[in-house]
């Protein structure tokens, strides 16, 4: 019998231990859970920290880009604004020559100095081109109409 009780105690033993070590395996395991749980909470948590700097820096950054964008808008309207204001300081001083206005007169209004003569010429052109429209204001509209679109289908020529 008291081989018996040793094979018990033995076999009772090897259960304990069985036990025993099967628990410590679980709580290591729960432990490690554990861990992860917080590893996956500060993860999230940061997470949503990251996303809320990124959402609250956004739109300050859209603004100021915009803003960058408008400014350098303005200095190149200035710049335009300047250049103007050049030709236009030169175009003055260019006016205050009695001769460029002179040649300006003759040129454009055709003015002549005393004893000099003038001339027009005529485009024939021009002259065939105002009797067809002199000719156009005779007619009913709509013959108008249809020899334009006529005429659209004519090559230049």
């Amino acid at each position: 019998m008291a081989g018996n009780r040793d094979r018990f105690s033995t076999a009772t033993r090897l259960r304990l231990l069985g036990e025993q070590t099967a628990a410590r395996v679980y709580r290591s395991q729960s432990r490690r859970q554990d861990q992860r749980s917080r590893l996956t909470g500060r993860a999230a948590f940061l997470a949503l920290i990251v996303c809320t700097l990124v959402l609250a820096l956004a739109y300050p950054m859209r603004q100021y880009v915009s803003q960058r964008n408008e400014i350098a808008e303005q200095e190149r309207l200035a710049r335009e604004a300047r250049l103007r204001v050049e030709e236009l300081r030169d175009e003055k001083a260019r006016l205050q020559d009695d001769a460029y206005i002179q040649r300006l007169a003759r040129e454009h209004l055709h003015y002549l100095l005393p004893g000099e003569t003038g001339y027009t010429v005529i485009d024939p052109g021009a002259a065939e081109q105002e009797r067809e429209e002199q000719g156009a204001a005779d007619r009913p509209w709509y013959s108008n109409v249809l020899e334009g679109v006529d005429n659209a289908d004519r090559p230049a020529g």
